[in-house]
């Protein structure tokens, strides 16, 4: 009996007492095998109603028209436990126990349902409970009919009074197995089930979604046709297997043989693992789906026909079956019936022509049938080799769940490899997953999304290895020079050989956890190599020209607003943004009046870099660099190194080339005449939250191409910073420089696909929607820098492993930026704040933590007073903005903030919609040059 449990059903224990019982819906003609209980409209049992006729049935329907299936769980409350186990040594009912008849007491068999549960029913009066007789239950008229009644009047004393209630689970279902083949196959491909489970199937199109694949191997061109089940078997095509068809525990070996098969609806072939004495072997069995296993065979069939027909096709005789008992015994039935060869003695094990012939009859194969060695149904069953069965299975198992990571991998697929990962390594099959997902990688020149995530589910299988909460962090550095050489050919591109070096320096790190998750912190490194030429993919879309350079000495100069993200981030974000594909709307602000994030840039005569970069409200934090040689570029990819954005938009830019033979003075003086100096600043805080680092990125790298006369658009400023940051090393999406760059209110998108490629649509609004926004637009500074470490590793992490709330939650993002835009173009307020609440609600599935305590008192504090609220950009810390419900609310939310305790140093700031975007300031002249 199987029950399915599809929802966790709600059962309150408070102030329980009797017996409680687990009914589940069924139709009344299936009930007609089965129990039912009887109840009242208090959920009380009256009767319990045990292979009834129909009409008694129907008495028993609920509302949804079905009948509560009787079915196994009953609960049972101390003190009726405690009386329960008293009667163990009450006579007779000691008989039930193996303490009884240990002590002599003559063994009595009593139901738990139809007797100990019926006589708690209200209808059953004492004199039926005794007496009546039940199907399933001992006659308390036969042989040992006193012991019944006796037995049952004990219950009867002890038990009556005790109050029977009943649990329906509406949306439950029940299984009961029986011996056909029919009722089986129907039951496995009974709608609501999967059409495949656990299996790897080449040619999906060719899979009926009526039928069922379960723990098997398809290859090549393999039909199945509705109403076929397929199980434990690994299948070569050319194959079809008709409607009604159960196959199990085939082997590939035996396809070709199956490919010979004219198969016919309603058949069984079924493969067992058997032992005879040493001798090991695979039978193989064909029955008919309608055949009933134990009767006569006057009254019984063979594959769906009767047994004078297989005589004629075959020639066997009815005495080859089953010896010289006369055809009416019961011991002649297809149960019994030495139908299925086993061995030749002059040729060994019988593989599937044995069945083969037993099909299609052909002549010249009686004699070779007659003289093998032969088995019944029940005689293979009885000699079936339980490891041997389980050990195929569990490797037909692991042999599908490599050809699904391999499939999911290859073919784009949204599934988790987790579960399979898992089952793998607690299955010490870890070493021909990790072999399967070095082809992948290997083969994947083509397709570095495909090779990058399949670097990552190596890494996942090593931390698997490690075990739960042992060997340390999974985030954290990369750089053992162990690694290095593997890491070479991967920048490279030369995949192969990568993976070959990867996988031998892997397997010096297996024997301890803390090795283990080191090395699948390779693992992600080596993936985010891969991730980042994937990306670099973008530079596609950069195109610069060259005009005419100002003169040496002339500042340009750039200012760029800040963003606030809307709704959609975290699709942005590589690989997400190509994989899934992104949707981002955001605004241009300015903060306090000004834009925050700028940078100027001039030549000068000396041949070298000066690069300068500030930060704080008032840019009183400067570092200043000086680049005389190219080695002084060498940290250009170390985001923590002195002036690292600097050098990364110099070498980016193609200011100068990185690395060279010629040396950075002579670059510098050829190309343009000089060198040059670079500022760069930012007003906000570290950790803001607003886009800073890639606006900045994208400012410093307008001012370059503008101070050396080099012409550029803001699509190809949006993919040089995209490629600037992978070559940086930080990673990160696009939703950043293009709510920086492009000014207004927009909606930008990337399609599932490489080269990456970002589209940005600027929203047409209505100006009377654009002043009530920016009227109910505030910042609020938490005061909490937002820590990022690890925190888009992690998120990239959830989702290469593709974990479904990661999965669905991304589908969500997405939406809800569209719906974002078209509330925006629709001028509805409350839709955007709508949008911007479910937008805070989607960014903590993506990053568990993003809401600290203190953050969390603010957003609820606020509540009262707005439409929409969250954290900018990835959360933790940063700036809060609000979507107030009435315009002007920077002093009511000042004196909300003011009286909660607990919030430490927050700051409100005002914020105004920027419609430009970058913009270039006019060109001054230093008087020094």
């Amino acid at each position: 009996m199987i029950l399915t449990l599809p929802s966790r059903q709600a059962m309150s224990w408070e102030g329980f007492s009797g017996v409680r019982v687990l009914a589940l819906p069924g139709d009344v003609s299936y009930a007609t095998n089965h129990g039912v209980y009887l109840g009242d409209k208090q959920g009380r049992v009256r009767d319990i109603i045990y292979r009834g006729s129909e009409e008694q049935i129907r008495q028993a329907m609920q509302p949804d028209g079905k009948v509560p299936l009787v079915s196994g769980p009953v609960f049972l409350c101390r003190s009726v436990s405690e009386k329960l186990l008293q009667t163990h040594v009450t006579s007779p009912l000691d008989g039930c126990t193996y303490l009884g008849m240990d002590s002599g007491a003559p063994s009595l068999q009593i139901s738990l349902f139809l007797d100990v549960l019926m006589c708690l029913c209200s209808d059953v009066s004492e004199a039926r409970f005794i007496s009546e007789e039940r199907p399933g239950s001992t006659s308390p008229s036969g042989p040992q009919g006193a012991a019944v009644r006796s037995a049952r009047a004990v219950l009867w004393r002890t038990l009556r009074g005790t109050p029977l209630s009943m649990e329906y689970i509406a949306d439950g279902t029940y299984d009961y197995m029986t011996l056909s083949g029919q009722e089986h196959i129907s039951r496995l491909t009974k709608k609501g089930w999967q059409m495949e489970t656990l299996s790897h199937i080449e040619n999906r199109d060719c899979v009926s979604v009526e039928s069922r694949v379960i723990n098997s191997v398809l290859e090549g061109n393999i039909t199945v046709s509705s109403g076929a089940v397929i199980q434990h078997c690994h299948l070569q095509g050319p194959v079809q297997v008709p409607s009604g068809s159960f196959l199990s525990g085939l082997e590939a070996t035996s396809g070709s043989h199956i490919q010979q098969l004219l198969l016919s609806a309603d058949t069984i072939i079924q493969g067992h693992r058997v032992q005879l004495g040493e001798l090991k072997l695979t039978v193989y069995t064909v029955l008919g789906a309608r055949d009933a296993l134990q009767a006569s065979c006057e009254e019984s069939t063979f594959l769906n026909h009767s047994w004078t027909d297989l005589y004629k096709r075959t020639g066997i005789r009815p005495e080859e079956l089953w010896g010289t008992s006369s055809e009416g015994s019961t011991q002649c039935s297809l149960w019994e019936a030495r139908l299925f060869p086993v061995f030749q003695p002059r040729d060994g094990a019988v593989g599937l022509e044995g069945v083969s012939w037993l099909m299609s009859g052909s002549p010249g194969a009686l004699e070779w049938w007659r003289g093998a060695w032969r088995l019944s149904l029940r005689e293979v069953l009885s000699f079936t080799d339980q490891d041997g069965e389980l050990r195929w299975r569990e490797e037909l198992f692991f042999r599908a769940a490599r050809r699904r990571a391999v499939d999911t991998l290859t073919g784009h697929s949204d599934h988790s490899l987790l579960p399979s990962i898992r089952a793998a390594v607690l299955g010490s099959q870890q070493g021909e997953l990790l072999s399967a997902l070095d082809n992948v990688t290997a083969g994947s020149s083509e397709n570095l999304g495909v090779a990058a995530r399949s670097l990552a589910c190596m890494a996942d299988v090593l931390g698997c290895m490690a075990g739960e909460g042992r060997g340390g962090l999974r985030s954290g550095p990369a750089a053992n020079p162990a690694w290095a050489a593997a890491f070479r050919l991967l920048e490279r591109r030369d995949l192969p050989a990568a993976v070959q070096a990867l996988a031998n320096q892997r397997s010096h790190w297996l024997n301890r956890p803390d090795l283990l998750v080191r090395a699948a912190r390779h693992y992600e490194g080596a993936g985010q190599v891969l991730l980042r030429q994937a990306v670099m993919s973008a530079q596609e879309f950069v195109s610069i020209g060259q005009g005419e350079m100002p003169p040496i000495g002339e500042w340009q100069e750039v200012e760029c607003p800040a963003r606030l993200d809307l709704s959609g981030g975290w699709s942005d974000t590589p690989p997400i943004a190509f994989e899934r594909g992104g949707a981002v709307v955001n605004v241009a602000v300015k903060v306090d009046g000004r834009r925050p994030i700028g940078a100027r840039a001039r030549r000068i005569r000396d041949p070298h870099l000066l690069l300068v970069t500030s930060s704080g409200q008032d840019c009183s934090v400067a570092t200043e660099t000086v680049c005389v040689t190219l080695q002084d570029l060498e940290d250009h990819c170390q985001p923590h190194a002195p002036g690292a954005l600097l050098k990364a938009v110099c070498v980016c830019s193609g200011l100068v080339t990185f690395p060279s033979q010629q040396p950075l003075a002579e670059q510098l003086l050829q190309r343009w005449g000089g060198g040059l100096e670079l500022h760069s600043w930012s007003l906000l805080p570290h950790g803001s939250g607003l886009g800073t680092s890639s606006i900045l990125a994208g400012a410093v790298l307008a001012a370059v191409y503008k101070s050396t006369g080099r012409t550029y658009n803001t699509d190809s400023l949006i993919h040089a910073v995209l490629y600037l940051e992978q070559t940086l090393t930080t990673g990160g999406g696009w939703q950043d420089q293009v709510g920086g760059l492009v000014g207004g209110v927009k909606l930008a998108r990337s399609r599932a696909c490489l080269p990456l490629r970002v589209e940005v649509e600027r929203l047409s609004l209505s100006q009377d929607f654009l002043s009530a926004l920016q009227q109910r637009l505030i910042l609020v500074y938490t005061g909490k820098t937002r820590l990022a470490r690890n925190l888009l590793q992690d998120v990239v992490r959830s989702w290469y492993s593709r974990l479904p709330s990661i999965v669905t939650n991304t589908e969500q993002l997405v939406s809800n930026a569209e719906e974002c835009a078209l509330a925006c173009k629709d001028g509805s307020l409350s839709r955007l704040g709508s949008c911007l609440d479910r937008y805070w609600q989607q960014k903590k599935v993506m990053a568990p933590g993003c809401e600290p305590a203190a953050v969390r008192s603010m957003m609820t504090a606020l509540r009262p007073l707005t439409l929409g609220q969250s954290l900018a950009g990835a959360g933790g810390g940063g700036f809060l903005y609000l979507l107030t419900r009435d315009a002007r609310q920077e002093e009511a939310v000042q004196q909300v903030l003011s009286s909660t305790p607990g919030l430490g140093d927050f700051s409100v700031h005002s914020v105004e919609l920027d419609m430009e975007g970058i913009c270039f300031l006019p060109s001054t002249r230093s008087p020094d040059q």
